[in-house]
């Protein structure tokens, strides 16, 4: 219940986005989506799927979760795409000052004419 309250709660700090397109499409089938909805459907036999139609309210909260999850993750890999790629070019830019610095202390022979 605290979840669902801080969910109604943080609901007025989504962005239009979020309120229009709050998660990914789903990535199933018509008929795997059909066939989702008519298990959902169905009379629970067991204890333990009938307690979960209890936490069908916390469906929301767990894709939110999970679309969370996948962007921290990507912006991990990202972060750590672009740090690599810093030290590239921090060793490059090394190389060329390296490159200067001899230049410079070669003395240049005058030129005959």
């Amino acid at each position: 219940q605290r979840i669902l309250r801080l969910a109604e709660m943080c609901r007025r700090l989504e962005t239009e986005e979020e309120k229009v397109l709050p998660f990914y499409p789903s990535s199933l089938a018509e008929w795997e989506q059909q066939k989702v909805r008519s298990v959902l459907e169905e009379t629970a036999s067991e204890p333990l799927a009938r307690a979960m139609k209890d936490y069908v309210g916390l469906e929301r909260f767990w894709q939110r979760f999970n679309k969370a999850k996948l962007e921290e993750k990507g912006l991990e890999r990202a972060r750590a795409a672009l740090a690599d790629r810093n030290q590239e070019l921090r060793g490059l830019l090394q190389q060329y000052l390296a490159g200067a610095t001899i230049n410079q202390k070669v003395p240049k022979d005058p030129q005959p004419l």
